[in-house]
């Protein structure tokens, strides 16, 4: 993959995460909304909150 792609799918990632946010209608829901999204693409074997909270924000889990 190279950096136009990528700076392709991360402008892509974000443009579907403000969407949802709009949805959701709260700012301070954007962050965690961010974190599970991310969450949810990362590698892992496990997709429940916790492991993917660990991975996306370890400060605050």
């Amino acid at each position: 993959m190279d950096l136009n792609q990528v700076e392709d799918s991360e402008a892509r990632f974000t443009a579907y995460v403000a969407g949802l946010g709009r949805v959701i209608g709260q700012a301070v829901r954007m962050r965690p909304l961010r974190d599970y999204c991310t969450g949810l693409m990362l590698p892992g074997e496990r997709k429940s909150v916790e492991p993917m909270a660990a991975r996306t924000a370890p400060a605050r889990t």
